[in-house]
């Protein structure tokens, strides 16, 4: 039997544009090759994902009281009838492709410190949950939210439901107040998805291996530590057990969300049953997938590999 999932944190709307180079001077135009207009958020990334993959899913999420929030909303279908709507915009990411693959993002604030825990333990069906897994991400986007994670996770555990943990950046970088944060949330979480940069400021480690191997004595005793290495693919620990999976190498066409859509192939795969090296490789392939197809595959059957 599948066992259940769940997303918390940041949906909102991304439009990417590019690939642009070099920095346009001030006071031009330029006109870009490709647009996009989509579900955005490390959330709403995940939530698109398992969507894609006919994967049954919550998500407790909220949204401006704009257009925006509703084109959102209108994307999710019954899935987001219980998302509240605050009075206010919603939050917009425009993301500038780049040549080399690289990307630049220009944010709103917008919706997104306004949900808090009281929206989110309304929204999601804890009894339906009970067993599964709880994605949240966006832990520096929603600060409203962060601040209560000890009842969230009281919430979790009360409900047997595992969470599993995608910080993503911190804003003001990783100061020793934003290190405690997160140790104190790794601490509780069962599963820890960071990319490989993240990883390292986290635990002020120099390489991937090093990060593992911290985050992995932070972890509860049967917890999963994952470090995202992008064309590199990606490793994780469990129980002392290292389990590697190597990355095709691809023809990039979008790599923005690249490791949200991992976040999801990898927790269907073990909330399916799958091993952890299963789902590791699974989760490498749908990720490699998705940052080279367009529109995008989530599927680990088609990536534009390069030739030999």
């Amino acid at each position: 039997m599948t066992r259940p999932l769940a997303t918390v944190g940041n949906v909102n709307v991304d439009l990417i544009l590019g690939p642009i180079a070099p920095w346009p001077t001030p006071g031009t135009e330029v006109l870009c090759a490709d647009d996009d207009l989509r579900v955005g958020g490390s959330a709403g990334n995940a939530a698109l994902a398992w969507q894609a993959m006919n994967v049954p899913f919550q998500c407790a999420a909220n949204t401006g009281n704009d257009h925006f929030g509703d084109w959102l909303r209108k994307g999710f279908g019954p899935g987001a009838l219980s998302w509240s709507r605050t009075n206010g915009p919603t939050t917009l990411s425009v993301g500038i492709t780049h040549p080399d693959a690289e990307r630049t993002f220009y944010t709103t604030m917008g919706h997104l410190p306004e949900l808090d825990w009281p929206q989110v333990d309304a929204q999601l069906d804890w009894a339906a949950l009970s067993g599964g897994i709880l994605l949240l991400c966006g832990c520096f986007l929603t600060e409203r939210l962060a601040e209560h994670y000890d009842a969230l996770f009281d919430r979790a555990q009360d409900a047997g439901v595992q969470v599993a943990l995608d910080t993503g950046w911190p804003l003001p970088g990783w100061t020793t107040d934003v290190r405690r944060a997160v140790e104190g949330w790794v601490a509780r979480s069962t599963i820890v998805l960071l990319n490989e940069i993240e990883a390292t400021n986290l635990t002020g480690q120099d390489d991937a291996s090093g990060a593992l191997a911290a985050l992995a004595q932070r972890l509860p005793q049967d917890g999963i530590a994952v470090i995202k290495c992008g064309p590199r693919g990606a490793i994780a620990s469990h129980h002392g057990q290292i389990f590697v999976a190597s990355a095709p190498k691809v023809r990039v066409q979008d790599t923005i969300g690249a490791g949200d859509v991992f976040n999801a192939a990898f927790l269907a795969e073990l909330a399916k049953g799958a091993e952890i090296d299963i789902a590791l490789t699974a989760a490498v392939g749908v990720a490699s997938t998705a940052i080279s197809t367009t529109p995008r595959v989530y599927s680990e059957t088609s990536p534009q590999e390069v030739p030999a």
